[in-house]
């Protein structure tokens, strides 16, 4: 999360979380520990974003495709899961510098509530 288009990123989604229905909720998840990220969010007061850490079993990254073995790094993505536990929405960026496009996830999230 120390990395600028992680930082970026998280603290976008912070801000557009704030704007948003309750019922709908964020997670970064990255392979930081989660010390390290409880100490990321209490500097830059992201509270609304919640963090998991998948560095130990990197089980997330291994399920959705996104782990990069051989640095231990999660490619860039953004997945929207509806009411029904169902992705609405993936995004897999084709680099690790690249930011998804805020507003369409935004809107994607908004019509995965309507369904």
């Amino acid at each position: 999360m120390d990395t600028d288009v992680c930082d970026r990123e998280t603290r976008r989604f912070n801000e557009e979380a704030a704007k948003l229905s309750d019922d709908i909720i964020i997670y970064t998840v990255s392979c930081d520990f989660p010390m390290a990220q409880k100490r990321w969010c209490g500097a830059t007061g992201v509270e609304k974003v919640k963090v998991v850490s998948d560095v130990l079993e990197a089980e997330f990254g291994e399920k959705y495709g996104i782990l990069i073995k051989e640095r231990r790094y999660l490619r860039r993505s953004v997945f929207i899961v509806g009411r029904d536990g169902k992705l609405t929405y993936v995004n897999y960026l084709p680099a690790l510098g690249d930011e998804p496009n805020y507003e369409e996830v935004i809107s994607a999230a908004k019509d995965a509530l309507k369904a």
